[in-house]
């Protein structure tokens, strides 16, 4: 998730995009980077391309961005899918000749073969990055005769994955952008175009924008924009006006962070389905006994993980609570250790790294952060490519650990249909206006149970933490064959009971659990598209049926979030910023 900003018009430039990186430095932060088209003399437009690894403020300051003139150029401030964060990986990235330069947010699945390709007709490379392709394969098309919208579009139809583009040419006063599946939005001005990955960067500067759809190519000049589509042919897109204050904008409009990143999950789930796990996979096949260790959040993704090790690859799995794995396990080193971890940084989960390469353990970690301490320890690594999150209570980061457990479980798998997941997120939200109406028959209560079985039962506990973490209410998630075991007795009249009843295998069994509780007073809040849960529930959020059952924790995690997120609010709290916790936790 890197920030991009374009510039063309007859303003200086290099202020205007160095101000717009700042408000987009929360996309990433490793590298930033600028190219401006530096003037016209003889030989046309000539870029001035100036990079470092670090923040905005210092690279920026250091480098001088803002002393650069020409009124046309492009940025970028990065979070590191390929390659590791330095000079030479940072954005903007150029072509062999230095006619073509650009930058890029996403992954580009298809950059070996293309970069191979590329190398047999002569292209010499310069960075470890995808985005290097682009510039290179622009350039070819470029060489091969191609007017320069019929290469770029050209170029763009050469690529899968995911991506927002930014590129210019030497000798035109031009932008040529592009996107799939990675937001990118026209900003239109008089005698002026901008584009950026979100609002906020261009709002100093105008209040009308064009939100770019799946696919679409445009180029930008000073007299306006024309967009394509990957046909070569012209289209339309309404312009939108905003009249947002600049703290509205960091946030996209969403009132707090927490609810702008749980609505980006329909977008950055694109970035985890492109994730490489090939190598992960392999070490799986190769392991019998598998031990996964993670923490909060991240256990529960390990939890869904030990499930389908063990139902669908038939292998011995067991996930622990990382602060326990030292005094509980005893394992062999022909055991292999998954380690998950947001941040990389996670002091319980590290121990539990340490403890397994003492006894010789082969390590495959999944984690958000390239270069984290994780990555260092781990023989191999899957990046969830979830950019930075900015709320401390985990959403976006959560739902990209399970999309890339299920790829490495079900990508080879021909039943299974691993794409439907982002749809699977549009339809959950459109239940928000319900949640929010039950969420405020629950914001008093004292006590909250979640119930789940099979895949639904970590979702459960993932639920319930995330409403005890964000609105300070006493939640507890069971399985529902526990509750006759001790905590039925708890149920007393009015308690909310939050029922996982997914029309799967289990559903027989949760109804005769939801007749349990309702039996002894319990609210009962269903999450199911089931029509027998839905006549026995006292309320029921509609969640999308699925043909394959086992995709249907994405169906129930998004309405758990929004529910947490709205009974936070709803109480006053600033779900953003919970009281004693912090995103990452590095001390044991």
């Amino acid at each position: 998730m890197c920030g991009i900003i374009g510039y063309v018009g007859t303003k200086k430039a290099s202020e205007i995009i160095t101000e717009g990186l700042k408000c987009l430095e929360y996309r990433g932060y490793d590298s930033v980077g600028i190219a401006v088209n530096s003037g016209n003399n003889e030989s046309g437009y000539e870029f001035d391309v100036r990079k470092e690894k670090g923040m905005v403020e210092e690279v920026s300051t250091a480098l001088q961005f803002t002393s650069i003139d020409g009124t046309s150029g492009i940025g970028h401030t990065r979070w590191a899918t390929h390659g590791a964060p330095c000079q030479e990986n940072a954005h903007p990235h150029f072509d062999c000749k230095k006619t073509v330069v650009l930058v890029h947010n996403g992954v580009v699945e298809n950059y070996k073969e293309l970069k191979a390709e590329l190398m047999r007709k002569g292209h010499i490379f310069t960075s470890e990055t995808d985005s290097e392709v682009i510039a290179h394969l622009l350039e070819q098309y470029l060489l091969d005769g191609l007017a320069p919208i019929i290469a770029f579009i050209r170029t763009i139809g050469s690529l899968k994955g995911s991506y927002a583009i930014v590129a210019m040419l030497k000798g035109e006063h031009k932008i040529y952008v592009a996107r799939k599946n990675s937001p990118l939005i026209l900003g239109v001005g008089q005698g002026e175009m901008f584009c950026a990955s979100d609002i906020p960067a261009m709002l100093p500067h105008t209040k009308t924008f064009v939100p770019l759809e799946e696919g679409d190519i445009a180029m930008l000049s000073e007299a306006g924009y024309k967009i394509y589509d990957t046909f070569s042919n012209e289209i339309s897109r309404k312009p939108i006006e905003v009249d947002w204050d600049a703290k509205t904008a960091e946030k996209g409009g969403y009132p707090y962070f927490m609810l702008k990143e749980i609505n980006d999950q329909v977008h950055f789930v694109y970035e985890s389905l492109s994730s490489e796990v090939g190598n992960a996979r392999e070490m799986i096949e190769q392991t019998n006994n598998i031990h996964i260790v993670a923490c909060g959040t991240s256990y529960h993704a390990a939890l869904v993980f030990k499930i389908l090790l063990q139902k669908y690859f038939n292998k011995q799995a067991e996930a622990f609570i990382a602060s326990e794995y030292p005094f509980v396990s005893s394992p062999s080193k022909d055991t292999l250790l998954i380690a998950v971890s947001q941040s990389g940084e996670t002091a319980d989960t590290l121990q539990a790294v340490r403890f397994a390469k003492q006894r010789e353990m082969r390590i495959l970690a999944l984690t958000n952060v390239v270069q984290s301490s994780i990555t260092r320890l781990a023989n191999e690594v899957v990046y969830l490519n979830a950019g930075p999150e900015v709320s401390v209570a985990a959403t976006k980061t959560f739902v990209s650990q399970l999309t890339v457990i299920y790829k490495i479980i079900f990508e080879n798998d021909p039943k299974a249909n691993i794409a439907i997941i982002p749809k699977l997120f549009e339809k959950a939200l459109e239940q928000e206006n319900k949640i929010k109406a039950l969420s405020e028959k629950i914001k008093d209560k004292g006590d909250i149970f979640f119930l789940g079985r099979g895949l639904s039962y970590p979702i459960a506990m993932e639920g319930a933490l995330k409403l005890k973490e964000i609105s300070y209410l006493h939640a507890e998630a069971y399985p529902g064959g526990e509750l006759k075991h001790g905590p039925i007795s708890l149920i007393t009249e009015g308690i909310p009971v939050i029922a996982l009843a997914p029309n799967d295998e289990c559903v027989e069994k949760m109804n005769g659990n939801i007749r349990e509780v309702k039996s002894r007073g319990a609210f009962v809040i269903a999450l199911s598209d089931n029509a027998s849960v839905r006549s026995e529930a006292n309320e029921t959020i509609d969640i999308p049926g699925v043909s394959d059952a086992r995709f249907y924790p994405f169906s129930m995690i998004v309405p758990l979030q929004l529910l947490a997120y709205h009974v936070s609010v709803l109480r006053g709290i600033n779900p953003d910023r919970p009281r004693n916790l912090a995103k990452s936790v590095t001390v044991e």
